[in-house]
């Protein structure tokens, strides 16, 4: 049973033919190439950088760029299919989706074409691997609190704050970087500038930071002392245009994680259901007691219904249409969800379900984070408000 056959939803308005062969490319690569040697990802708490190369070479990085500049000139939906892809196939720490969906677009649609041809293609064949630095030991959801500063000396910035939490942080060597190029003008002095990191002096990658789940990314600190970079690596045409970026860019960052969360939900009901068919107690298979039967009928009938919300929102993306509320929606009810599904489907296996050797423990620990980063789902809920 593949993870989403086990709902019966149709095949979305969003998945076309060239995008169907794109799922099934990404399914196949993932389980051939990524799969074997997760666990050592886990253990080792990285993604080996060699897995990044293949991708690459294998059409899955920045699969929505245009051609011209490396990418295989997809869109949204050929993302969301490799997104569901590493949820289904169980690798979902392997950070590609925030190189490709999130900090590959801050370039393509705010930088200049210098940069659209310095960066792009180098990010579509893994030789850079990218990373966006918003989150500071004191500034999370709040971004207005961003304090590392950007200050403007001759044809160059130097930089100095910290950023925690940086998913890809310690492979990353390209970094959209959220600065205060104006502390004094609040959200209006804020600027993204893409910092490369290699060989930079006064650069610094902290620790390799230890999560309660998604141990195969690497999360880390990173620290900025009196760097220096090109005043030409600054996106957009003029400073301060760094938090409408942000705003602009955040509704796609969040279905992301409704694309996340949906395709974990399908691949721990698909275990689950598989399972409880298996595994007896008191002379019967689980799946015979009623109590069973009613769970998952349960989770079934709500992922169902997530399910068709998230294609719902993916095909509104593809269109134009996607506004931040309903975003904002996705996240919030896809990962609740994602939450409770997990918690249901690890009761469902008993104590193995507690046992690191079942995928359900791990898939537990993984999708709590979903209602943090991203914004968090109280966030979600003050932005979701303003609508009213």
């Amino acid at each position: 049973m593949r993870p989403a056959e086990v709902l019966d939803t149709g095949t979305p308005a969003w998945m076309g033919e060239d995008v169907a062969m794109v799922s099934d490319m990404a399914n196949r690569f993932l389980e051939a190439e990524i799969a074997p040697h997760y666990e050592r990802y886990e253990a080792n708490e990285i993604v080996d950088r060699e897995a990044w190369e293949k991708a690459g070479a294998a059409g899955l990085l920045c699969a929505a760029m245009p051609e011209e500049y490396g990418g295989s000139g997809g869109s949204y939906a050929h993302e969301a299919a490799i997104i569901e892809a590493l949820g289904h196939v169980g690798v979902d720490g392997f950070g590609i989706a925030l190189h490709s969906a999130i900090v590959a677009p801050y370039i393509l649609h705010y930088g200049s074409e210098d940069q659209k041809k310095a960066w792009l293609p180098k990010l579509a064949t893994g030789e850079l691997i990218g990373a966006i630095a918003m989150s500071e030991p004191a500034a999370g959801s709040d971004l207005q609190g961003v304090k590392t500063t950007a200050v403007r000396d001759g044809n160059q910035y130097r930089i100095n704050g910290s950023k925690t939490f940086i998913t890809n942080g310690q492979h990353a060597n390209l970094i959209v970087l959220v600065t205060k190029t104006d502390p004094s003008m609040g959200a209006k002095g804020t600027s993204l500038i893409v910092v490369e990191t290699d060989g930079l002096e006064g650069f610094e990658r902290g620790r390799n930071l230890d999560k309660v789940g998604f141990k195969a990314n690497d999360t880390s600190e990173l620290f900025f002392n009196e760097v220096k970079v090109p005043t030409a690596n600054l996106l957009g045409a003029d400073e301060g245009q760094g938090f409408i970026q942000l705003m602009e860019q955040l509704p796609q960052e969040r279905l992301i994680i409704a694309n996340q969360a949906i395709a974990a939900i399908e691949r721990a009901l698909a275990l689950t259901i598989d399972y409880v068919k298996e595994r007896r107690a008191f002379g019967k298979a689980i799946i015979e007691f009623q109590n069973t039967q009613f769970k998952l009928a349960e989770l079934k009938s709500e992922a169902t219904m997530a399910r068709v919300f998230v294609d719902h929102c993916v095909e509104r993306h593809v269109n134009g249409g996607l506004d931040p509320t309903t975003a904002s929606m996705a996240k919030l009810t896809l990962t609740d969800l994602q939450c409770k599904v997990m918690d249901e489907c690890l009761q469902l296996h008993g104590g193995y379900g507690y046992m690191n050797e079942y995928p359900i423990a791990r898939m537990f620990r993984d999708a709590r984070v979903q209602r943090i980063y991203g914004g968090t789902n109280e966030i979600m809920k003050l932005l979701i408000a303003r609508s009213l």
